[in-house]
């Protein structure tokens, strides 16, 4: 009998991976992530470890390595059929071997298989990649390092095998992490902000240009390490140059050099002022099991934000969706009065009890329904991201991009980078994610103003360089510009000049009728210490583009992607990582045992069922099962990620349970009925035109009783009047720090307000401000 000791999974499986440490380097707005994974085998036979785990969807990975005493093994980048084929071929005849391949199905989740490590035997893997930070609706950069992996839903009928993952709850996660971070850029480091918690920031100099970020002890694995960091005047402009790599050959990627440039295009006030009145707005809403508790209620608030600050005179419609999908009307229809309640009493009654996640089905109805004649589509998604079809989610969007812009929303931790990131560049808008506590309304009514604001049509991007200097794009061809936002592009520069010239980089487009542009300039010397990380982002953005080109018939494309990969180093659907040490060739006793290495999930230990029997009689279509118990059997040869089976629970999947012995899956993130917002009571209460009715609701929200509002009211003013310039001072002078939420109905207010041509306005606000205590300007009420 083989005596179990040291870290062991819940089925009393030894771990043989015991820890891992994270270095982050952040230059400006670029992160180089290098994980350490320490393993042991502690085992009386030789294992075969497989590990799989989230990484961010578009990094680019870049090294992998594996230490096993004094030897080092740096593996090489081939293609994935013949790196698998040499990791099996290794293994079979002793030989220590590493593999580490992108899923085909997501491009966010990797495998590391750890082949034949002898007893006794440890190792240390090292892996490193880039990554670009994204840009909050607050100008922070954001951080996320993945650890939260929920198991991805299947769903029946969709291309490829399911992608399958051993979990178990955040608080059995039987290894540790260890996490630090260095900050610097040009600008100012004013503050890093954080779900987790963090040791004090640590300025190191006195510029405050360079900081150290230090995750505090005893992580928990309980949620993704998110950092926000914030730079003074965030939004400049920069280029970086990156010399080629001496030993490649010049004219290849390797071999010349590299521009990176940030753009950020302003708007003209004049033509952001005057923000779309038409519009079919589509929302698709997540209803599967994984959203129950704070998630779904969280989305209904939501909803009804969205519902009140539509545009009068647009279409709306709200799917939600789960194992089946339901609409609330048969097609889009005219925002009215008559029409937002019906949806709103449609949403109040909105419970994550659908089931599984079967995004694909709603969206190809979605797409079946013709376009509205002026009134353009866009597009709402609101998930947390757990499925596993990704590539053919994200492909339906894009086949479907000319018709319509995409904003979508990940909620909570574990949500899938590469769906949420996909939906929004395949479909020409923009992605949020909302973790931890996070407040989902700030995020969705930004994303709300950049659907109503015109459409930048006719992009173009022109080149100044001198002679005998020419530009390859790397990047693809630009398909959306929003106000504020970071817009990336990279490009390789071949030859050289010996002129000294100011070089430049023109993005032309139309806006509203009106033809703008934005211009960066640049030098071609290039600049110091980057490395190749500027490189292997353009090889990255390069292999992401063509991957999504790439089909079954077209061999040529997914060639220069292998192509791309092996000479960047860059890791690639199409590719994979081998490392196997030659010198380590021994006879093995028996089979390997096989070792699964569990991630972190959001669920609880008590929700596993003593019983044996789910609580639920609702029973997925999809047969696929909760990653909790021990694996099917793999046959020889390179495997497929084998299916975690449950002898527990037949759910699809961990992340979409719908009750599991009674109990919510995610429960960690489920909360009791709390008191509603005020804020939100108040925009209950607002009409589709946009004012406010004078009655006994409204004074309760404004903690006045009715006989308050109604004695203070001017006598010439009619009573909807006076109601929606009291809900207008209550809004600036009480709830001024959520206006991004309020922004676009109060807007409406006002519109209506004006239309009403009322007399005594200002009587009106200063009669407000004596009632409600505050000291609101008319002219910041826009009156």
């Amino acid at each position: 009998m083989v005596i179990r000791c040291g870290l062991v999974t819940v089925n009393k499986e030894p771990v043989p991976l015991k820890g891992i440490e994270v270095e982050v380097e952040v230059k400006d707005h670029v992160a180089t992530v290098v994980s350490t994974l320490h393993y042991e085998n502690k085992e009386d036979k030789a294992i075969e470890a497989i590990f799989v785990f989230p990484l961010p969807a578009d990094a680019a990975v870049c090294h992998f390595s594996a230490k096993i005493g004094q030897t080092e093994i740096v593996a090489d980048v081939k293609e994935k059929q013949e790196a698998r084929e040499e990791y099996d071929d290794a293994v079979s005849s002793g030989q220590q071997a590493f593999l580490l391949e992108e899923s085909e199905q997501s491009p966010d989740i990797f495998s590391l298989s750890v082949g034949s490590l002898p007893p006794g035997e440890s190792a240390s893997i090292r892996l490193e990649y880039v990554t670009e930070l994204a840009v909050e609706a607050d100008d922070g950069l954001r951080f996320c390092l993945p650890v939260v992996l929920n198991p991805r839903y299947q769903p029946q009928g969709s291309e490829g095998r399911g992608i399958q993952v051993t979990s178990v709850p955040a608080s059995l996660v039987p290894y540790s992490l260890s996490f630090s971070a260095r900050v610097s850029s040009p600008r100012q480091v004013s503050k890093v902000d954080s779900k987790c918690s963090l040791e004090p920031l640590q300025y190191l100099n006195k510029e405050q240009t360079q900081a150290l970020i230090k995750l505090a002890a005893g992580h928990k694995f309980d949620r993704d390490v998110e950092l926000l960091i914030y730079y003074k005047d965030a939004h400049q402009p920069t280029a970086v140059v990156e010399a080629g790599k001496p030993s490649a050959k010049p004219g290849t990627l390797m071999g010349d050099a590299v521009v990176m440039l940030s753009l950020y295009p302003e708007f003209p006030q004049a033509v952001m002022s005057s923000l779309a009145t038409s519009g079919e707005f589509v929302f698709l809403l997540d209803r599967s099991g994984s959203m129950q508790g704070a998630r779904i209620s969280s989305a209904r608030d939501t909803l009804l934000l969205l519902l009140k600050s539509l545009p009068v005179g647009c279409y709306f419609n709200i799917y939600s969706f789960g194992s089946s999908f339901e609409h609330i009307f048969p097609n889009s229809m005219e925002y009215s009065e008559k029409t937002m309640e019906q949806a709103l009493k449609k949403v109040k009654e909105m419970q994550a009890n659908l089931g599984g996640t079967e995004i694909l089905h709603p969206l190809q109805h979605i797409y079946s329904q013709p376009c509205i004649p002026s009134q353009p589509r866009q597009l709402f998604v609101f998930t947390d991201g757990e499925v596993g079809n990704t590539k053919e989610v994200t492909s339906l969007v894009k086949k479907n991009s000319s018709s319509h812009r995409c904003f979508s929303f990940g909620i909570g931790q574990g949500a899938s980078t590469a769906l949420i990131n996909g939906l929004a560049k395949e479909g020409r808008g923009h992605a949020q994610f909302i973790t931890g506590a996070d407040r989902m309304q700030p995020k969705v009514m930004q994303s709300l103003q950049f659907a109503l604001q015109p459409a930048v049509e006719d992009i173009s991007v022109t080149w100044d360089l001198p002679k005998g200097v020419s530009v390859t794009p790397l990047s693809p061809p630009f398909t959306n510009i929003f106000q504020g936002q970071r817009s990336l592009i990279y490009a390789q520069l071949t030859g050289q000049s010996s002129e000294e010239t100011d070089d430049c980089v023109t993005v032309k487009y139309s806006l509203a009728g009106h033809l703008f542009q934005s211009k960066l300039g640049f030098t071609l010397q290039p600049t110091e210490d980057t490395g190749l990380t500027v490189h292997r982002l353009g090889a990255r953005t390069l292999i992401r583009d063509l991957e999504t080109k790439e089909t079954e018939k077209d061999g040529e494309v997914k060639k220069k992607v292998v192509d791309v990969s092996i000479q960047s180093g860059v890791s690639s659907s199409f590719t994979a990582f081998i490392a196997i040490n030659k010198g380590s060739r021994k006879a093995i006793q028996g089979p390997l045992l096989h070792r699964r290495i569990p991630v972190a999930r959001i669920c609880s230990t008590s929700q596993r069922p003593s019983s044996g029997i789910c609580s639920t009689s609702q029973r997925p279509s999809s047969a696929t099962f909760c990653a909790l118990g021990a694996p099917a059997k793999v046959k020889k040869g390179r495997r497929d990620l084998f299916m975690m089976k449950s002898p527990f629970c037949p759910l699809k999947s961990v992340a979409d349970p719908i009750f599991c012995g009674g109990v919510p899956c995610n429960s960690a993130e489920s909360s009791n009925e709390k008191p509603r917002d005020p804020l939100l009571q108040l925009v209950s209460l607002q009409k589709a035109s946009g004012c406010w009715e004078l009655n006994p609701a409204l004074a309760a929200v404004l903690h006045k009783t009715n006989k308050q509002v109604e004695q203070t009211k001017p006598a010439k003013v009619n009573g909807n009047v006076w109601a929606t310039v009291l809900a207008l001072v209550w809004l600036h002078g009480l709830k001024s720090d959520a206006q991004v939420e309020w922004k676009l109905l109060a807007r409406k207010a006002v519109s209506w307000l004006v239309a009403q041509n009322a007399p005594c306005m200002t009587e009106c606000v200063i009669a407000g401000n004596t009632l409600l205590g505050c000291s609101v300007e008319k002219d910041v009420l826009g009156l």
